[in-house]
């Protein structure tokens, strides 16, 4: 029978060659991925302009950067779901923001909260004073809403939704997280390591998010609240990133524990924390039966007989 918990089907009127040309999982993730790289030309161009990058304010800078993170897939997105899948979008339903959204950025804030609370019960995490001058609004912009709906639309909106409708949630999860992991080995003070945490840690747990919820701004609002309090509260590195945040903060001991320069998402008290999340996600997961099967071992309804 159909999964109901999948947002796309290939229409049963769909001929052949728009079957393996436009519908297929990997023909609408290459089709995504080419509408997001050449709307990046442009969106640079005008945010160029602006003044915007190279010179102007701190603001004037984030609103440069935040342009970058979120104009490209989310234009990318609405086209692929709209005129490509022509379905509603109800994984960023505006009337989602108030339950899910809010639920992933209290998730998030508690989440990074429970980090740092037991990285200073351990005796790593060492506060030596405030910042007053904290500059809230770029972390708000940049490392907040951009990174959160940006990468999230890119990682879990296309990647694993699209993956799990093809080969199953398994799958999806396995190559989501490590992509996600991957796309960080670039980052200052990336490791090995830290791409595999990232990976394990993030990429696990916000598929599993958005699998149990099937809503990407669940996801957006943890993604988010993690990166905030990480940065701009926390004064904690965000993924190698300096951050200047409202608590000036120092991290001491074995970097395996404080998480070194790349911070605590480094750390395998993050790793752990978030992985007993990712357990209980998939606890529930299980127990509603909401697995997906790869696409060859689904049993589809017979044909209408006319």
């Amino acid at each position: 029978m159909p999964t109901p918990n999948l947002a796309f089907m290939t229409p049963a009127s769909a001929t052949r060659w728009q079957r393996w040309l436009v519908f297929a999982p990997f023909a609408r993730i290459v089709t995504f991925t080419a509408m997001l790289i050449a709307l990046s030309f442009p969106t640079h161009m005008i945010t160029a302009a602006l003044g915007w990058t190279k010179t102007g304010t701190a603001v004037q800078h984030a609103l440069g950067t935040l342009s970058m993170q979120l104009v490209p897939p989310l234009i990318a997105y609405l086209v692929l779901v709209y005129l490509i899948e022509r379905r509603p979008m109800r994984e960023l339903a505006p009337r989602a923001i108030p339950t899910f959204g809010v639920a992933g950025l209290v998730g998030g804030a508690v989440l990074f909260s429970t980090v740092v609370g037991v990285l200073w019960l351990l005796g790593s995490y060492h506060v030596t004073g405030t910042n007053a001058e904290v500059a809230w609004l770029p972390g708000l912009l940049v490392t907040g809403i951009g990174a959160g709906i940006g990468e999230e639309i890119i990682t879990r909106g296309v990647l694993f939704r699209i993956v799990e409708e093809g080969l199953g949630t398994w799958w999806a999860l396995v190559i989501s997280a490590l992509f996600f992991g991957a796309a960080h080995i670039e980052n200052p003070s990336a490791t090995l390591w830290s791409s595999a945490a990232i990976a394990i840690e993030a990429g696990l747990l916000l598929a599993m998010i958005y699998h149990v919820t099937r809503s990407l701004w669940a996801c957006i609002g943890l993604h988010a609240a993690w990166n905030i309090m990480q940065g701009t509260v926390y004064g904690i590195p965000v993924s190698g990133d300096a951050s200047n945040g409202w608590l000036v903060s120092n991290r001491t001991g074995p970097d395996w524990l404080s998480g070194g320069g790349f911070g605590a998402e480094a750390s395998v008290v993050a790793l752990a924390t978030c992985s007993c999340v990712t357990v209980v996600l998939l606890v529930i997961a299980i127990r509603r039966g909401s697995i997906v099967r790869p696409s060859w071992r689904r049993t589809m309804p017979p044909p209408i007989q006319h």
